[in-house]
């Protein structure tokens, strides 16, 4: 099968599309035709070796959380789908250096859901990993409804996932996000904060996507709650005030609560460019250049 993949660090030039074996379905895996994936900023930070986690051991890699496709096989002890499926999830493909940049990408059963009715594969695409990542950021606040939420970085595609999320839950957000982007933010329900002014008002919790980092705890009542875009950027506790850190994970139960709300309208999903395997070192570009409102989608 092709895939896209890179044997070592560095810039989009890496990138290249390979001819990589064809994955096997083991206990309790189902394999997926890839019909899109999603590009990442996180997947820039890896390629180039910079992302501030442990990387995997060994090159090369074939990067790609997202997967929307059709199941192309099932192994021993799969019972939930079928060959001919259409299903969505998400590949921590850093624990497995076989990501979803490929024609085929075997997951585990529970990392799977049915894929939204009626709706494009490269939309499809853009739930999964921030999707997951806005959920579980409010899981972890565990906030009842008519709290109050600041949400930095609101008009990427996370934020805008945590948006949608807050208004579907009964909270009441904030958006900080770029003047042009006031539309998008209050479209979803959320007041909106420019990112060119200082952030103001009192929280009962924070998600701060755009890692603006500490000084946010300044904007969150005492008990409230923080959570950071990763486990290095993490704050210590003051005021009792809880501080997470964002880890996605994966979950196909989840995933599917996510596809009910697509469904229902209650999820706007935005796909700001689809690029071939050919084109993946352009499309790391673009996301590279910054202002993506969108997913930047790969296909086969």
């Amino acid at each position: 099968m092709r895939g896209v993949r890179y044997e070592e660090f560095g810039g989009p030039e890496v990138l290249h599309v390979a001819d990589v074996p064809t994955p096997e379905a083991g206990p309790g895996q189902v394999r997926v035709r890839v019909a899109a994936s999603v590009v990442h900023p996180v997947d820039l930070m890896v390629r180039s070796g910079r992302f501030p986690a442990p990387l995997p051991t060994g090159l090369p890699y074939t990067p790609g959380w997202d997967v929307v496709g059709t199941v192309d096989a099932v192994g021993p002890s799969v019972g939930e789908y079928a060959i001919g499926d259409e299903v969505i999830g998400f590949s921590p493909w850093l624990q497995t250096t076989a990501g979803a940049h490929a024609e085929y990408v075997v997951l585990d059963a529970t990392s799977l859901t049915a894929a939204p009715t009626g709706v494009p594969a490269t939309e499809a695409a853009t739930l999964p990993t921030n999707g997951l990542a806005a959920a579980q950021a409010l899981d972890l606040l565990a906030l009842p409804a008519g709290s109050t939420v600041l949400v930095t970085g609101a008009a990427g595609q996370a934020g805008g996932f945590v948006l949608a999320l807050a208004r579907a839950a009964g909270l009441h957000a904030t958006g900080l996000a770029g003047a042009d982007d006031r539309q998008f933010v209050e479209s979803l329900g959320a007041a909106f904060l420019s990112r060119s002014d200082e952030p103001t008002g009192t929280y009962d919790a924070v998600i701060d996507l755009a890692v603006i980092g500490s000084s946010l705890l300044d904007h969150i009542r005492d008990g409230g709650g923080y959570v950071a875009a990763s486990p290095p950027l993490r704050p210590e506790p003051v005021r009792g005030i809880r501080t997470f850190a964002l880890e996605v994970e994966s979950d196909g139960s989840r995933l599917a609560e996510l596809v009910k709300l697509v469904t229902s309208g209650d999820i706007p999903l935005r796909v700001a460019g689809v690029y071939p395997f050919a084109d993946a070192a352009a499309a790391h570009e673009r996301l590279a250049q910054g202002g993506v409102r969108g997913g930047v989608v790969i296909v086969p």
